[in-house]
């Protein structure tokens, strides 16, 4: 297991490293790019100096191997829209980001996990055929749409909940906050909580028709103890797997529900940053993401281990 873990973690670094390279290259050759910083109407002095700070008269790779040095030593380098450390900028999106995805992934296992079990056990009745309409309706939702859809009902027409933001000025309390939780969460999780129910519902059907389910229900188990204890728990392993490919789309939905939402996180920042061509924030935010989705996905196949004995890491 140790060296499992040893190996999928230098797997992982340099799977990162391979992402910052590609983004480094793609942003340096965009265009426009880092080159919008110098002024043509700058004195020749003043671009010079610019071009230092920045690191753009320099080879490309040097560049690259500057910016991960820097990196490694904490520093993201400055934004070019605020003139601020990159750090910063991510330090203070980063939480409600972690907030917002965390929320989302909360609601859309405590509803869809339960919800696929039930649709399972009664295959084909009315409650499996409603729920798997809906569930068809909600992959076909585009956030975007969606959450205009939650403001102009819950903020608009109904003005229950704020619109938008992440505190009301002057009421930054939990209340306040859990306020204005609810809209976003519910754009952001309805996706990924359809896609949970459909994928439990086929896990459990799978592992329901198995022999050992028919053993265990002859032998007067529970019905409760045979779908949860037995049936459930080999379920568990193909949902875990959904998991991992959903930590992505979770950290891509963020971006747009942040904007629509105008939650102050990550993703916001990220499409500020695409808009002003601000290359030093872009970077960071690729790494942090990138590192955030890899590290995802180790875990999930360390979990492996402790869902299915049968598993075995070399």
């Amino acid at each position: 297991m140790i060296q499992y873990i040893l190996r999928r973690s230098i797997e992982s670094i340099a799977l990162i490293l391979v992402i910052t390279v590609f983004t480094f290259i793609l942003i340096k050759s965009a265009p426009g790019g880092p080159s919008i910083l110098l002024d043509p109407n700058m004195a020749p002095e003043d671009t010079e100096r610019l071009r230092e700070v920045y690191g753009l008269n320099r080879p490309l790779y040097e560049q690259y191997i500057r910016w991960l040095w820097q990196v490694m030593q904490g520093n993201f380098g400055f934004s070019i829209g605020v003139g601020r450390p990159v750090s910063e900028l991510i330090g203070g999106a980063l939480p409600a980001t972690l907030v917002l995805s965390g929320s989302a992934l909360f609601l859309a296992l405590i509803v869809a996990i339960p919800l696929g079990i039930l649709s399972a056990v009664k295959r084909d009745s009315w409650f499996d055929q409603l729920l798997t309409l809906v569930s068809f309706f909600g992959l076909s939702l585009p956030i975007f749409w969606y959450g205009l859809l939650l403001i102009i009902a819950f903020a608009v027409l109904l003005p229950w909940l704020p619109a938008g933001g992440m505190y009301t000025p002057g009421h930054e309390t939990f209340g306040d906050l859990a306020l204005h939780l609810i809209l976003p969460t519910l754009a952001l999780s309805t996706s990924i909580m359809a896609e949970l129910v459909r994928y439990t519902r086929s896990a459990m059907l799978g592992v329901l028709r198995q022999d050992y389910v028919r053993t265990a229900r002859s032998k007067g188990v529970g019905e409760l103890a045979v779908i949860y204890r037995h049936a459930f728990r080999t379920a568990l392993i193909p949902i875990v797997t959904l998991l991992g490919m959903l930590i992505p789309r979770l950290v891509g939905g963020a971006a747009v529900t942040e904007s629509v939402f105008s939650w102050p996180g990550l993703g916001r920042l990220a499409v500020s940053a695409g808009f002003n061509q601000d290359f030093p924030t872009i970077m960071g935010i690729t790494l942090i993401i990138s590192v955030v989705v890899v590290m995802s996905s180790l875990i999930v196949d360390l979990l492996y281990a402790r869902l299915d004995p049968r598993v075995s890491y070399r």
